[in-house]
């Protein structure tokens, strides 16, 4: 039976979005432990309250604690909170299934779609954990994080199968400054985290290539419709992609600087490769340039239109000039809007 109030509370990965919500967990009165690969950061962490390589000018609470021992970090977790990138969720999670305490509630913070398996990321945690789908909460939303480790007011999504595990991890991190909701639709909510990277990238590419607010409001709105057809086809709730899962992620992602897939987007819309976008933004590929792949053989797989994700696999991965992607979207055959 899993414990209905999580008091201790791992994070595996130490990253800008793993950090922010051990933040998060640690101002809601969790006691929280971070595991991080590199013992400095862990250090930094537990020694000085911050992790300047990923948030720097944030104070972290006293009660959030590193370290770069897995078996360490989660020893005595009633949750596991799993932050590190989509596409390395496989291999990790491998290595510290024989650590995770099978009463653990597994909580992911990965927004992607697996290459290769098409998985979503809850699907992989449950391969690889072997638990039951019920055991795993996702957290998904509007979840830039520099500005929720700022104290910024912000909402997300707690999305599982079970309730009484949704409402257990919401209210271990609601506080002052982040509001969450339950949501049993985890296809969806998950959908909607990794889609909105794809449509990101083209936003970013679009004002890249100079172009205005009318762009940026048709490809948000029609990578909307792209993400609820595929969402749809796969049994998610319409209703998801107009809260915070949906619209809500895909405005912030879409809109903020801080977004690293609106940014990587706009290197390439000025002209820059990948590597050359890459190697600007410290050597790290987005979301959005891998998950484009994966989400668009799915969506192949089921026979959903997505034109837009496909652009965005054909620029990132096929040499397509993103003025010639654009191009070809608009000239596109004429169409009802919600056909």
């Amino acid at each position: 039976m899993f414990a209905k109030d999580l008091q201790r509370i791992t994070v595996l990965g130490a990253g800008s979005w793993g950090t922010a919500f051990a933040k998060v967990l640690g101002d809601a009165g969790r006691d929280v432990t971070i595991w991080a690969r590199r013992e400095s950061v862990a250090e930094e962490i537990t020694g000085g309250h911050t992790n300047s390589s990923y948030l720097p000018d944030v104070t972290l609470p006293s009660r959030i604690t590193a370290t770069s021992d897995p078996a360490a970090a989660l020893a005595g977790a009633q949750a596991v909170v799993l932050a590190v990138p989509s596409q390395s969720l496989r291999a990790n999670l491998s290595t510290w299934k024989g650590l995770l305490s099978p009463e653990s509630v597994l909580v992911s913070l990965a927004k992607g779609v697996e290459l290769g398996t098409l998985k979503r990321m809850s699907q992989v945690i449950a391969e690889i954990a072997e638990v039951a789908d019920e055991q795993i909460v996702v957290v998904t939303g509007p979840n830039l994080a520099r500005e929720i480790a700022q104290g910024q007011p912000s909402a997300a999504v707690v999305a599982c199968s079970d309730h009484e595990r949704a409402v257990a991890v919401q209210r271990a991190s609601f506080n002052s400054y982040f509001r969450p909701y339950t949501n049993t639709d985890v296809v969806g909510c998950e959908l909607g985290g990794a889609c909105k990277n794809v449509i990101a990238l083209s936003c970013g590419m679009a004002a890249g290539l100079g172009l205005g607010t009318n762009t940026m409001a048709t490809l948000i709105t029609r990578g909307l419709a792209e993400m609820a057809r595929l969402g749809t086809k796969l049994g998610a709730d319409p209703l998801t992609f107009a809260g915070l899962a949906g619209v809500g992620d895909l405005v912030a992602t879409c809109s903020s600087p801080l977004s690293r897939n609106r940014t990587f987007g706009e290197r390439l819309g000025r002209g820059e490769t990948l590597e050359q976008a890459q190697l600007a933004g410290g050597g790290q590929v987005a979301e959005g340039v891998k998950s484009c792949t994966s989400i668009r053989e799915l969506a192949m797989s089921l026979g959903v239109d997505m034109p837009i994700t496909d652009a965005m696999h054909r620029v990132c991965h096929e040499g397509v000039d993103p003025r010639k992607a654009g191009a070809e979207l608009l000239g596109r055959e004429q169409k009802h809007e919600w056909s």
